[in-house]
């Protein structure tokens, strides 16, 4: 009987922390290199007044170097400014154990797009951010709090939910252990 109760609680506990697989929305080996990105995961949502911001995180790893994929889209009526990512721009990530993660922007300065559908301005801007190497461990051990986007000309802070059902699609999306759940897709 004793034997039962511990393999039963063994098995509870294997089947409580074990992982899901990583889902790639690129896994691409060839005689160039290897790439991979995980698939858009939505860490941040506004709507407000007939505005609307999505901040995406992804996952790449490019010849084993490990990177984060920001993408931020604005949807709005009125004209929407430019924030511009250049070799000065950096994502600072508060965790839950008081620690900043800084992640720098690649070398390369980028505006976004602005596309005008119709009655609405819309605008995406994709940052290429590196990981530092004293830092990526952090990451894996403790929930994201805040996260500061430092531009070329501004600094925008976006508070990182436990738990976020999106406007957009009814889906539920835990932003606070992204890394948690998804960084080992990548090292």
């Amino acid at each position: 009987m004793k034997q039962l109760i511990t393999l039963t609680f063994f098995l509870l506990t294997f089947t409580a922390f074990a992982q899901k697989p990583c889902e790639y929305s690129a896994n691409v080996t060839d005689s160039i290199g290897t790439y991979k990105i995980t698939n858009e995961y939505l860490v941040s949502e506004k709507n407000f007044g007939g505005t609307s911001n999505y901040v995406f995180f992804a996952l790449a790893q490019t010849d084993g170097l490990p990177t984060l994929n920001l993408q931020l889209i604005q949807k709005s009526k009125d004209f929407i400014k430019a924030n511009c990512f250049d070799k000065n721009s950096r994502v600072f990530l508060q965790l839950q154990n008081g620690k900043v993660v800084t992640l720098i922007h690649i070398d390369q300065e980028n505006c976004g797009t602005l596309i005008h559908d119709k009655d609405v301005n819309n605008r995406i801007n994709t940052g290429i951010f590196m990981f530092m190497k004293d830092n990526f461990e952090e990451l894996k051990n403790s929930p994201v709090t805040m996260m500061r986007i430092k531009y070329l000309t501004a600094t925008e802070d976006y508070i990182i939910k436990s738990e976020l059902t999106s406007e957009m699609n009814n889906k539920v999306y835990k932003p606070d252990t992204y890394f948690m759940d998804n960084i080992r897709c990548v090292e």
